[in-house]
């Protein structure tokens, strides 16, 4: 839906036009919920069909009017009678004659809706596996770029042992390679309810047609394309929903650490990183100076959403009592749609971001510099210790040396840490004073980095490739 389709003058959700592509919105249209349901009102005409419970001129008349939505006139009928299935329901069988007598015989309206969003989110779920894809790929772009580009790496928020920035990325890229392979799994347990009617015992068609009664599901669920569970109340088990919302919320919690990381280092405090930022883009309109990291703080707002959506659908499915209540009716209404846009939204986000990520290799190389010496301090004590040093002593010289330097750099002087270490009798006892520097050197302390960065893109870029023939 364009802009000027939507009436701004009542209120809008921000899925409606800001969040989400237009083919996900698509997907979760009134019309294109409607048309679904014809689409199963049409697949149970044609299974009643072919077991004579409707005759062929009457099919043709249901068939002729599956794309005939006419929104307005349910919403009327709905006004009245306070049920928006039955209201579709009446919409369509006015518009097939005497053939509308037959629409929906021995089914109950989940028969409808449930198939109906099992087909939708199976749609939705291979949008989102699709740009995933997409992602993972542009990942792997960055770490092979980036394999060998040392940074310093940081735990506690505090300087720890270097890193390289492809490693970095591949931690992310690992975490949404197990997403994707989550969703491939999800995938395949995703069933709809079938058409069993109104408790899933398939009483009332089994009244109609006796033992034909699974023919009937069987032929419908094959136009249809989709499977079905064994056992089902009045509705397909809300688990499904649960299962979807927690591998979308995986989803969000991947990006969202690589988004919140971002907004880290994209501070003046690291300026290692720098997300887009349009030659016209207003930062604030107070302070025009300002570069604000919208689109890392857009991915991890919209995360949080999902989570809490997830919840929701946990309590959905613990709250569908017996055979079933409408506890989860007005919220799937809601949860369903807008994670599925939510989680399209900052996916692509994400894409937009990795791909044009600009890379400060100046401030990566300064902050190497000051924080880096630090971090080769466990390799010297190591060298030392071969050497016959006892652990616990050189640990503690290199300690003491370490606070000097920190109150150097504290007054924004450059870091004297091998000048101290140089100095300390102790140490230079075991480790000759000109291999100290070279021992302390951030860029020869990188381990397998690179390496490992290397495997992992080749095990990445395999992976998507693989599902891709299994799908």
């Amino acid at each position: 839906m364009s802009k000027n389709q939507i009436n701004f003058e009542n209120y809008q959700s921000p899925f409606s036009w800001r969040y989400g592509s237009p083919e996900m919105r698509a997907l979760f249209s009134e019309i294109n919920k409607r048309k679904t349901w014809r689409k199963v009102w049409v697949a149970l005409a044609i299974a009643q069909n072919k077991l004579g419970l409707i005759t062929k001129n009457e099919l043709e008349a249901i068939v002729k009017n599956q794309e005939n939505i006419d929104i307005e006139k349910a919403h009327e009928i709905e006004k009245e009678i306070k049920h928006d299935l039955m209201a579709e329901l009446k919409t369509f069988a006015a518009q097939s004659g005497k053939a509308g007598g037959k629409i929906h015989l021995g089914a109950t309206s989940q028969d409808i809706e449930d198939n109906a969003d099992i087909i939708n989110f199976l749609k939705a779920l291979n949008l989102v596996e699709t740009k995933l894809k997409q992602l993972l790929l542009v990942f792997a772009q960055k770490i092979e770029k980036n394999k060998d580009l040392v940074c310093m790496g940081y735990t506690h928020l505090q300087p720890a042992e270097p890193t390289t920035l492809g490693y970095r990325f591949a931690a992310y890229a690992q975490d949404l390679l197990l997403d994707f392979r989550f969703l491939s799994y999800v995938k395949t347990q995703i069933k709809g309810k079938g058409i069993k009617g109104a408790v899933g015992t398939s009483a009332s068609y089994h009244s109609l047609l006796k033992e034909k009664a699974h023919n009937l599901e069987d032929l419908a669920l094959s136009y249809l394309k989709i499977n079905s569970f064994d056992i089902t109340t009045q509705v397909y088990p809300r688990k499904i929903d649960y299962l979807i919302l927690t591998v979308l919320s995986s989803i969000a919690q991947s990006l969202y650490k690589f988004a919140f990381d971002l907004r880290i280092l994209q501070s003046p405090g690291f300026g290692e990183l720098q997300e887009p930022f349009g030659a016209k883009q207003v930062g604030s309109s107070a302070m025009p100076f300002k570069r604000n990291p919208i689109n890392a703080e857009k991915i991890c707002s919209l995360s949080r959403i999902i989570c809490a959506h997830n919840k929701v659908a946990w309590e959905n499915a613990a709250n569908s009592l017996l055979e079933r209540t409408l506890d989860d009716s007005a919220s799937r209404r809601i949860i369903l749609p807008e994670s599925f846009l939510a989680a399209d939204e900052i996916i692509s986000q994400a894409k937009f971001i990795v791909e044009n990520l600009a890379v400060n290799q100046k401030n990566i190389q300064n902050n190497l510099e000051k924080y880096g010496p630090f971090s080769g301090c466990e390799n010297l004590m190591m060298q030392a210790v071969k050497n016959g040093a006892d652990r616990q002593i050189i640990h503690e010289a290199i300690r003491k040396a370490s606070l000097a330097a920190w109150d150097k750099i504290a007054l924004e002087q450059a870091n004297p840490l091998v000048k101290l270490l140089k100095n300390d009798k102790i140490i230079t006892k075991f480790v000759k004073s000109d291999q100290i520097a070279q021992l302390i050197n951030p860029a020869k302390y990188i381990g397998l980095a690179p390496k490992r960065c290397a495997l992992f893109v080749e095990k990445l870029r395999l992976s998507v490739k693989e599902y891709k023939t299994i799908s």
